[in-house]
């Protein structure tokens, strides 16, 4: 069986899901990856509803639509940061209360356990699994360019600090039987496979927690984006379908970006429409073969010169035109003497 094409909801989150699935559908996509925001799924009343979870599936079924993933990066992402103004922003006034940072990092906490419960209640109504993919936070971020000196005591305490945080959510992600992927970027307490490496580690390389494999925040970077495919093969839980742009010139803003915003023409990178930028798709789903990853292929979409609606449409074009299955057989076989 082909992996099912999804969309990522999260960046459409300003419409209600089911206007959004009937957009999805149109264009020929086979389910959505759930944004745990706006309308799209809400995991506190997945918990006090009995009948949240069957609702939500009944909407997508009756659209000829399937569910893999739920996302909840917002509030995964205060867990471990550096909790500033910023924050209230990106989380509801009950998480984000009052600021006082450690406040805001204990009740993100107890959401994204929430989050692992909800996503079991919505496995049991679908019959397969949930993944839940996400961000972590960190509170190292702001320590990658070392200067001032940062000592190692400094780092390794950022992945206490991160191990301390996450190992009891990830109890509750063990208990109920759903994984954890984190998307790892920029921001993230992993960024690259190096520090990716050190995240598992961390933790003790317990299984419930893996990644929401995105090329986009690998490129630029210089990453191999490929080999982090093998690298992690058998903790690549969810896939983002997601491309980026760099240029072959040195530009005016590098790859930290000099303070601009996305679309900027200044700037030496930007995310691009699936099929638009410079990731090499083919040797991902070549990789992904290889290691038999089976689920779905969920396109997030970013583009700042591009109307979304003839985004997502191009891009499930291309992915479709791109899959395809891995040999059953050697291709010389035919050679051989009977």
């Amino acid at each position: 069986m082909a992996r099912p094409i999804t969309l990522f909801t999260g960046q459409f989150a300003d419409l209600p899901l089911e206007e959004l699935a009937d957009k999805a559908k149109s264009f020929g996509y086979d389910g959505v990856e759930l944004a745990c925001w706006g309308d799209h799924f809400d995991v506190n009343a997945a918990m006090k509803d009995a009948s949240y979870c069957k609702g939500k599936w009944e909407l997508l079924k009756k659209k000829g639509l399937g569910v893999w993933a739920i996302s909840n990066h917002l509030v995964g992402q205060a867990v471990c940061d550096n909790i500033d103004k910023r924050h209230a922003s990106i989380l509801s006034p009950s998480i984000f209360g009052d600021g006082d940072p450690e406040g805001v990092r204990k009740r993100a906490a107890e959401e994204m356990k929430t989050t692992a419960r909800a996503a079991r209640k919505l496995a049991d109504v679908v019959g397969h699994e949930i993944v839940v993919c996400g961000f972590t936070g960190s509170s190292i971020w702001h320590l990658l360019y070392s200067f001032p000196p940062v000592s190692p005591d400094m780092i390794d305490a950022g992945y206490k600090d991160f191990a301390d945080r996450w190992n009891p959510i990830l109890d509750v992600f063990d208990a109920v039987g759903v994984k954890f992927a984190l998307e790892a970027q920029p921001t993230e307490i992993a960024f690259d496979a190096y520090s990716a490496m050190r995240a598992v580690e961390a933790l003790g390389w317990r299984k419930a927690f893996g990644f929401n494999y995105n090329p986009s925040h690998f490129g630029y970077q210089g990453v191999d984006y490929v080999e982090f495919i093998h690298m992690f093969g058998d903790r690549i839980y969810h896939v983002h379908m997601k491309d980026v742009g760099w240029s072959s010139v040195p530009k005016l803003a590098g790859v930290f970006g000099g303070h601009t915003n996305f679309g900027d023409v200044n700037r030496y990178w930007d995310f691009r429409s699936l099929g638009r930028g410079n990731i090499n798709f083919e040797e991902i789903i070549r990789m992904l073969n290889r290691i038999n990853y089976q689920g779905p292929l969920s396109i997030e979409w970013e583009d700042s010169g591009m109307d979304r609606w003839f985004g997502i449409k191009n891009a499930i074009e291309f992915l479709r035109r791109l899959c395809f299955p891995p040999s059953s057989t050697a291709f010389d076989r035919a050679f051989e003497r009977k």
